[in-house]
């Protein structure tokens, strides 16, 4: 039987990433620059990430895929 060894003999794994975040409307909205009729309609052309539902009036983006959006038009210029 093998034994764990102990945490200061374990490898360093790297930091934990952290866990996806979810965010909002106003915050999409003020980090890609652009109005809320602009979005969805980006959305509905496959321009833009699509949002997920939390609730009957309650939209959120992946933090994230927000992010990869603004890096991939700042690299396209």
């Amino acid at each position: 039987m093998s034994a764990v060894p102990p945490t200061s003999e374990r490898p360093c794994a790297g930091p934990v990433p952290s866990p996806p975040r979810l965010i909002r409307l106003p915050e999409v909205m003020a980090r890609v620059g652009l109005k809320r009729s602009a979005i969805y309609q980006r959305m509905s052309e496959g321009k833009f990430p699509k949002s997920r539902s939390l609730g009957p009036k309650c939209a959120v983006w992946v933090e994230q895929e927000i992010d990869a959006w603004v890096a991939d038009v700042v690299s396209s210029d």
